[in-house]
């Protein structure tokens, strides 16, 4: 079940990167010298049509390194959320951060069983609102799941002492996303007793 999942999202981020693929319709159309006269080149239809980013979820599964967190995503009944309204703002764990959790706590958390824990994890990595990289200062930040992470920004961006934030800035329809190398952990959760 969960091989087929990940194959669907493969083929999902496949198409994906095909449209990001497109040209961008504001750039200005090149003159084209016939003989004497010069004529410019009219954009097609297609060409004129600009691609917008898709939803938080779209682009990262678009990106190919959050295969994980977007089967996660799914696990959780949060897909939904993710693609609605907004604006959120994602601190998104690379698939190697997820393979950095202690053995056997990933193919935990997937279970129908500790669909709450994962649920209160993933909602931990999100924040209300746009926060751009500009706007990221030292403190407590207030999270989705309702309990506050740590932000320090006195070398680089650093989340809870253990997520360094690795990317900054990834645009989506309805937020943005920041890339951690760590899967950072809700007060209280003990990922370590899902396997004990």
């Amino acid at each position: 079940m969960r091989k087929n999942r990940l194959t669907a999202l493969a083929g999902i981020a496949v198409a994906a990167l095909v449209l990001a693929g497109c040209a961008p319709a504001d750039e200005a159309a090149e003159p084209v010298e016939t003989g004497q006269t010069q004529v410019e080149e009219t954009p097609t239809e297609e060409a004129t049509t600009q691609e917008s980013p898709g939803n938080i979820v779209d682009v990262a599964v678009a990106a190919g390194t959050f295969t994980t967190l977007a089967a996660a995503l799914g696990a959780a009944d949060l897909v939904t959320t993710l693609q609605g309204d907004g604006p959120f703002t994602v601190f998104a764990p690379t698939d190697e951060a997820f393979a950095a959790l202690p053995a056997g706590v990933l193919d935990a958390l997937l279970l129908p069983e500790n669909l709450a824990v994962l649920q209160s994890i993933l909602t931990y990595h999100v924040v209300a609102g746009v926060v751009l990289a500009a706007d990221v200062m030292t403190g407590d930040v207030e999270t989705l799941e309702g309990s506050t992470f740590a932000v320090d920004t006195s070398m680089g961006v650093v989340i809870n002492g253990t997520a360094n934030v690795t990317a900054t800035d990834i645009m989506a329809s309805n937020g943005v996303i920041h890339v951690i190398d760590a899967v950072i952990l809700p007060p209280g959760v003990d990922v370590a007793a899902l396997v004990g």
